[in-house]
């Protein structure tokens, strides 16, 4: 069984626990338009795993945007507000899996790049949020995913040791900052990192295309 010795479950949200990363492309061509600059080719395999403060830094910088972080960071949080409330779904088999973890006293965290506003908002429209035990964001830590520092945070909340923690991942960079952390690493199926299904496969330790599937035991086992 895939929980077997696991003490506590740390998920990434977009992706991950949430079917939202198709809400970034459109975001991100409404924020390049409202700043009259051309949609960048690729611009998603740039910030992979950023925090969502480094990736504001990386706009700014990139784009010589004549904001501040925090200006962009907001920009960001009122574009993206109204979907991670109404127009995200859980991903596949998430509440069942969920409610397995509840009653097998396991823990459950999340770890994310993205912002803590959207993330309470996201989690508290799907009266998720007493069912978490502890939060991170990158911004939280010194650095973002592929680095374990989100990961590792997360751990030392829940109390839990490395080793005895499960992390469910959507792509590489933060399947990277599982790994690195320690920890046993899920890839979770997803159309945005489809072309990343091959990487994902290498670097994590299973795979699933929905959350039943660790409930009925036909997750692949990418280390057999």
């Amino acid at each position: 069984m895939i929980t077997e010795q696991i003490q506590a479950v740390i998920f990434d949200l977009d992706g991950t626990m949430a079917d939202s990363m198709w809400i970034w492309e459109e975001i991100d061509q409404d924020f390049f338009r409202q700043q009259g600059i051309p949609m960048p080719e690729n611009l998603h395999e740039e910030i992979e795993g950023m925090s969502f403060t480094e990736t504001a830094q990386y706009f700014i910088d990139t784009y010589h945007l004549p904001k501040t972080v925090n200006e962009v960071k907001e920009l960001w949080n009122q574009l993206a507000m109204d979907k991670y409330v109404h127009e995200t779904t859980l991903k596949s088999g998430l509440p069942s899996f969920l409610q397995y973890l509840r009653e097998k006293q396991i823990k459950i965290g999340i770890a994310t790049s993205n912002s803590r506003l959207l993330l309470d908002a996201f989690l508290e429209a799907r009266e998720l949020t007493n069912v978490i035990d502890a939060i991170t964001t990158s911004c939280d830590v010194n650095k973002g995913k592929p680095e374990p520092d989100v990961y590792l945070k997360t751990a030392e909340k829940l109390e839990t040791n490395p080793s005895h923690c499960l992390v469910f991942e959507d792509i590489p960079m933060g399947i990277l900052a599982g790994k690195r952390a320690g920890m046993t690493v899920c890839a979770v199926e997803d159309d945005y990192s489809a072309p990343l299904r091959a990487e994902k496969r290498k670097l994590a330790d299973y795979y699933i295309n929905d959350y039943r599937q660790v409930l009925d035991h036909t997750y692949e086992d990418l280390n057999k």
